[in-house]
Order: structure tokens, then C-alpha cells, then sequence
């Protein structure tokens, strides 16, 4: 069992998984290390964005406003329930695990706002209802980008209605470069905050977000693991600051 107050970033959420029990919702562990990361001063103000636990996620209350945030994994192997199985039985066994484990550590975590407005969707879920997101941080990332640049028609950004009704939690980091640092995304982007690194080749969101063959799914596994491996190192450099 890791130690609640001491962020190990090799630690595996993934026996909850084998419980069936969703670590975001009810992991201790997972939520106070949310908390020990999260909990910092905003950019360019002196002002902490202070978190305290409250039901299953973290709660902000100050003249900012107020914010409940839930975490969500952003890293998915697509291994369960995949639209092609015929793809994942080309790949090996262990290969998947590693993938399954490495994507059940600290660095494949984020919080974004749990409470619903006008009782729409939640960020989280509907990045994962969006048949153009299918889940993958990488678009979502891409979205809160064009969100940034005052881009949030579906037909240019398919989460920018989503987003924009989450104004008020996006507003508090300034711009995406302030997003980015703030929640340690920086391997995610390149050219000074203006593009993203993509798991897979981008066209505007009109191909299929899921890998479609063995050759993407290994470029997206690789891809996503590199990611979640260089978070993690941001994350142990943070906390050993």
C-alpha cells in the first residue's frame, strides 16, 4: 500500500480495476495526491487554488468561486471492448499489460470539474460520449487549445461547447501555456504552447479517434506511454522541489 502523503509515481491504480472499482471515484490515495499536486498558487497571482476533500472529489471555495473537480484517467489502451479485437489479438499479451499498467500510474491522471451545469455534460464525460474524442486526452487537449484561441464551434472543436460552459475553472489559468504548466502537460505540446503532440497523425478530427490497424494502435501505445513516462517525471521533479 503507497503512502497517502508521499506521491509514488510508480505506483498501479490497476487492482482496483481488477475489483471493479473505479479508483477516480473512491481511491483515497489517488484523490490526496490529487490534492498535493493540484493545490498551488494560480499563474501569475498569489492566490492558492486550496482544495479540500468533499464526497469523492476536491472542493474550492473562495471569491475565485466555487469548484468541485473530480479526477479522470486520460490514458486508455482501448483493449477492453475494442471495435476491432481482430487488432488487440495481434498484439502480444504483455505487451497490453505493460500498456494497461503504466496507464493506471499518477502521470495518467488529471481533474477536471465534476459538477454538471444546466444538468448538460460533465467535461469528462463528454469527451468520452464524443464519437470525434472517443476518450483520448490528446484531442481533448487540442480542444481546450482552440477553446484558448476563442475557437468553440462543434464544426472546429467538438468539445468547445463542453469547455465554454467551464469557463470559469478555464479562466483561473490564464491562457493554455498557464493550463499546460499548471497541471504538468508540457510533453504533450511543442512550438511554445501551439500545437500538440498527437498519439496519432491529426486532420482536423475527421479520422476515426481509435487506432484502425496494428501499426497505429503500436504508434499510439507508444506514444501514450512515452507521455505518461515523462509526466511522471515532471511530477517527481515537482514534488521533490
Amino acid at each position: 500500500m503507497a503512502d497517502i502523503n508521499i506521491i509514488d509515481t510508480e505506483y498501479d491504480f490497476a487492482e482496483d480495476y481488477y475489483k471493479n472499482i473505479d479508483p477516480d471515484k473512491y481511491n483515497k490515495i489517488l484523490r490526496n495526491w490529487h490534492k498535493i499536486l493540484w493545490e498551488k498558487y494560480l499563474p501569475n497571482t498569489n492566490t492558492k487554488f486550496t482544495l479540500v476533500e468533499k464526497n469523492y472529489g476536491l472542493y474550492h471555495n473562495s471569491n475565485l468561486g466555487d469548484f468541485y473537480l473530480t479526477s479522470d484517467g486520460i490514458v486508455h489502451t482501448y483493449s477492453k471492448g475494442y471495435s476491432d479485437p481482430n487488432i488487440i489479438n495481434q498484439i502480444s499479451k504483455d505487451e497490453i499489460e505493460n500498456f494497461y499498467h503504466i496507464a493506471c500510474r499518477i502521470g495518467a491522471y488529471i481533474l477536471f470539474p465534476g459538477y454538471r451545469i444546466d444538468n448538460k455534460q460533465t467535461i469528462n464525460g463528454a469527451r468520452g460520449c464524443n464519437q470525434k474524442i472517443a476518450d483520448r486526452f490528446d484531442l481533448t487537449l487540442e480542444c481546450i487549445r482552440l477553446y484558448y484561441n476563442g475557437i468553440v464551434e462543434y464544426e472546429n472543436n467538438p468539445l468547445g461547447d463542453v469547455i465554454n460552459r467551464y469557463d470559469n475553472f478555464f479562466k483561473l489559468f490564464i491562457d493554455f501555456k498557464g493550463y499546460c504548466e499548471y497541471f504538468l502537460l508540457q510533453d504533450l505540446t511543442t512550438d511554445n504552447y501551439t500545437k500538440i503532440k498527437f498519439h496519432l497523425p491529426f486532420n482536423n478530427f475527421v479520422s476515426k479517434p481509435r487506432p484502425s490497424t496494428v501499426e497505429e494502435y503500436r504508434i499510439y501505445m507508444k506514444n501514450s506511454i512515452e507521455f505518461v513516462i515523462n509526466r511522471n517525471n515532471r511530477i517527481k521533479k515537482y514534488v521533490n522541489n
